[in-house]
């Protein structure tokens, strides 16, 4: 049975390393603890007998309103509502927390991640072009009150 708990810093960036859409070069470590360092941030992993199968990270932008900001799913534990589960644990700690809005920014090329965003109630709020039609990246956000 799926767990979703709160994990470390370490254990997080170990997990999204193994995530096969985040191409090299990956985010440096010391990059992904700054990030982290000095705001209210929230990492989530989805645990299966002790093992992460799944992770969703966020941190707060300002008083109302909360980035997520990293996450994924094994390859081979897809399609069996883990991220749901996390999106879900996400959400509540972040309305329990008293902001208002998430945000989030992904790739064009991340499909699925855009389509289960706008099926989140997220909506589409900005764009960023790149070089690569692909690389685009797409702002979105959600209004939780």
């Amino acid at each position: 049975m799926i767990e979703i708990v709160e994990i470390e810093t370490g254990e997080a960036y170990a997990f999204l390393k193994q995530i096969p859409e985040f191409t090299n070069p990956f985010i440096s470590e010391s990059t992904f603890y700054d990030r982290l360092s000095k705001k209210r941030c929230l990492l989530l992993g989805a645990k299966l007998d002790g093992k992460v199968v799944g992770c969703k990270i966020g941190y707060e932008l300002n008083d109302s309103e909360f980035y997520t900001w990293m996450g994924g799913v094994l390859p081979e534990f897809r399609k069996q509502k883990i991220a749901r589960k996390l999106a879900d644990a996400q959400e509540k700690w972040v309305l329990k927390m008293g902001y208002k809005t998430v945000k989030l920014k992904t790739r064009n090329k991340h499909k699925n991640m855009l389509l289960f965003a706008i099926q989140d109630g997220f909506e589409i709020i900005g764009f960023e072009p790149k070089s690569e039609i692909t690389e685009n990246r797409v702002i979105l956000k959600k209004t939780l009150v």
